[in-house]
């Protein structure tokens, strides 16, 4: 089973709100859309599920063009980030919905509510209704809803998004496993980079309507092709200041220097963008390697383990974020120190040079 998208558009009261768009998606991973607010996920998916029209181009399931047909008879399910559950009927029964509207048999339907009811631990709750549940037990009765309904497709709209910490956690770690083995092409759209990353399989990063860059999660990561790929994968957001390579030699319009090695020092010399995850910038020297720099702190976070600081250098701005709890001084001077050995570098028109 694939999903393959063929130069797909679609338009919003005359403005192109997704840009031509192929791509395929495919079974056995979970294939993520990935990008800011407004990036065009949802659109991309009500385009995939039949929910709005295509401006121009085609989609195509399992070899099928589908561009025309309904969503009914496309076979797919979709969970929202809000709780979409049927609230004058019990979990069985909202469970059961789809497959009574294809028909199936009385004695197929029970098998299948109580085989999904198991896997998300509701078969306690079946014959609850919605407003008797917490909001965690709500999205897993939208998402046995989708295993019961065995679809082609499940598109998954930020479904962990009204979620408690805990729960979000809890849920992210057993989605992979849920769907496992189903045979349905799961697009699962996100904001997060840490949950495309947690998920794995392939990503797509959106902005703006159109795809920046499709792959290996991990592999994207790792390699972002282009300054606006980095930055949808990172958040907090990454690090960016002008640089201006000389031989060997880094230097920012701070004056902060440092040598280059490897493809960088390869580069030929003028001006590029050097691009620093916050992971990589650290309060205290993680190694005699550690490029030096002294900024003034704006802003500081605890979350949890660790500690976040937005700190200003020159006219640039940066931040750190640390495992632990670290003394920050906001308006205060604070040493930081980045590992040039992860740094990306960008020619001034964004493409990855090194």
């Amino acid at each position: 089973m694939t999903i393959e998208l063929k130069q797909a558009t679609k338009l919003i009261r005359g403005i192109s709100h997704i840009k031509p768009t192929s791509l395929v998606l495919e079974t056995g991973h979970f294939n993520v859309l990935l990008g800011q607010t407004g990036s065009g996920k949802t659109s991309l998916i009500k385009l995939m599920a039949g929910l709005d029209p295509l401006a121009s181009g085609e989609i195509w399931m399992d070899g099928q063009d589908v561009s025309k047909v309904s969503t009914q008879k496309r076979n797919i399910s979709l969970v929202h980030q809000f709780f979409v559950n049927y609230p004058q009927m019990t979990v069985f029964d909202n469970i059961a919905s789809p497959l009574r509207v294809a028909g199936m048999p009385k004695s197929e339907i029970q098998g299948r509510v109580e085989e999904a009811a198991a896997i998300l631990q509701l078969g306690p709750m079946l014959d609850r209704r919605p407003h008797e549940l917490s909001g965690g037990q709500q999205q897993r009765c939208a998402l046995a809803r989708a295993i019961a309904k065995e679809s082609r497709a499940v598109f998954l709209d930020e479904p962990l998004a009204n979620l408690d910490y805990k729960l979000r956690e809890e849920l992210r770690e057993q989605l992979p496993e849920l769907f496992a083995g189903r045979g349905a092409v799961v697009v699962y759209a996100t904001s997060e980079p840490e949950e495309a990353l947690l998920l794995g399989g392939k990503t797509a990063l959106m902005e703006d309507g159109h795809v920046t860059q499709f792959g290996p999660t991990a592999h994207i990561y790792r390699r972002p092709k282009n300054l606006t790929a980095a930055r949808v994968f990172s958040d907090p957001p990454i690090n960016v200041a002008e640089i201006t390579k000389t031989g060997t030699d880094a230097r920012m319009q701070t004056g902060v220097n440092w040598a280059l090695d490897g493809a960088a020092a390869a580069l030929p010399d003028g001006t590029y963008n050097v691009a620093v995850r916050p992971h990589h910038v650290l309060p205290v020297a993680a190694s005699a390697a550690g490029v030096a720099l002294r900024g003034t702190v704006l802003v500081t976070e605890l979350s949890g383990s660790e500690s976040s600081a937005h700190f200003q250098i020159g006219t640039d701005a940066w931040v750190s974020l640390a495992h632990g709890v670290h003394p920050y001084k906001v308006g205060g001077d604070h040493h930081f120190y980045f590992d040039a050995g992860n740094a990306f570098y960008f020619d001034l028109d964004g493409r990855l040079v090194a």
